[in-house]
């Protein structure tokens, strides 16, 4: 007989185990609210809004007509990391 009960109980073990884990779960959680008071706050605002936002400020005190031409730009990129291991020409 046991081996037809650990059978069973191994071919249905996901129909049984989800809905005891999920009202497990729902319990915790009551509790947990229930014991500190509140709820945890959640995060208003996500990171890329706040990114946006700082941006945002940044450019409030710069004059936007006010840019650096391509020329400028171009004088300070990098070397490309292909070269960086060859040897100055002179």
């Amino acid at each position: 007989m046991w081996p037809v009960l650990w059978t069973v109980m191994r071919t249905y073990a996901p129909y049984v185990t989800f809905p005891v884990a999920l009202v497990v779960g729902a319990v915790g959680y009551h509790l947990e609210w229930f014991l500190t008071g509140a709820p945890k706050p959640r995060e208003e605002k996500g990171i890329l809004e706040m990114r946006e936002e700082r941006k945002l400020e940044e450019q409030l005190g710069k004059d936007s007509t006010q840019v650096l031409s391509l020329k400028e730009k171009l004088e300070f990129t990098p070397r490309a990391a292909l070269d960086r291991n060859r040897p100055e020409k002179s």
